[in-house]
């Protein structure tokens, strides 16, 4: 079975999903990855691991690391730039051509032929107006291709015990919670990969328990990961991603 998947930056694709993406390419799925933008308006390192315009080389050659340790068949980059953080902390969608970034992933989805696309939620996470825009183009291009599209499937989903509720798409509930202990190494490792995020990963986990920790330790202690299905939006759990799920060991199903 092929699975698509489609992230706005480099490690998005293992802080939100990356156990469960592991599990399925354990078992015998072609894991395909599309990223929209090299990550170049982010975060350098601290200390800083390079200038901020050569962000995108560094964090391009991280997500080949990250895509290897998660088992993936190919990484593709769609070619658009992530703006700069702007002042208060503002976050930026990539691009404002909705019609012309569905187009690509429409063609995309036609190039592998997925039983399943994975994406961002319709809340972008956290509200990023990035993961937005992405889960909107995967929407679009997914109803546009009628008979022959795949399910799609958001990242995050919401349920009552999920470990990091600050990022849960309040609106689209899960349909499946993933225990990802059994991969959680390889998780780690594809974490470690992204060397210029590894401050951004502590942070908040170092705030909270008012004491520094490290990659691993913050990545390694969440083991659970969810999933929800946006389409098709009715009928029966069935379509062959989630008959792939209910498979792996120690898995969840939701009804919404």
């Amino acid at each position: 079975m092929t699975i698509l998947t489609l992230f706005a930056h480099p490690d998005d694709e293992t802080m939100l999903i990356g156990g469960t993406l592991r599990l399925l390419a354990e078992q015998g799925c072609a894991v395909h990855y599309l990223c929209a933008t090299r990550g170049e308006g982010g975060e350098t390192g601290d200390p800083p691991l390079c200038p901020q315009e050569e962000l995108g080389d560094v964090r391009e050659q991280e997500l080949v690391c990250a895509v290897q340790a998660l088992g993936g068949r190919s990484l593709t980059f769609l070619g658009y730039v992530d703006p700069l953080v702007g002042p208060g902390d503002t976050l930026y969608p990539y691009t404002e051509d909705l019609t012309t970034l569905a187009g690509q992933v429409a063609a995309s989805i036609r190039q592998f032929r997925p039983a399943a696309l994975i994406t961002h939620g319709s809340n972008g996470e956290y509200g990023h107006p990035a993961h937005i825009l992405t889960w909107q183009a995967a929407f679009i291009a997914v109803q546009s291709l009628g008979a022959e599209a795949p399910a799609l499937y958001c990242v995050s989903g919401t349920w009552e015990g999920h470990p990091r509720p600050r990022i849960a798409n309040r609106d689209q509930e899960a349909h499946f919670v993933i225990d990802i202990a059994p991969v959680l190494e390889r998780k780690v490792q594809a974490a470690l990969c992204h060397k210029s995020q590894h401050a951004l990963f502590t942070r908040r986990t170092s705030e909270k328990l008012g004491r520094p920790v490290s990659v691993e330790e913050a990545v390694a202690a969440i083991s659970v990961e969810s999933l929800h299905r946006a389409l098709p939006a009715e009928g029966p759990l069935d379509d062959p991603l989630a008959q792939r799920l209910r498979r792996l060991p120690n898995v969840q199903t939701r009804t919404v």
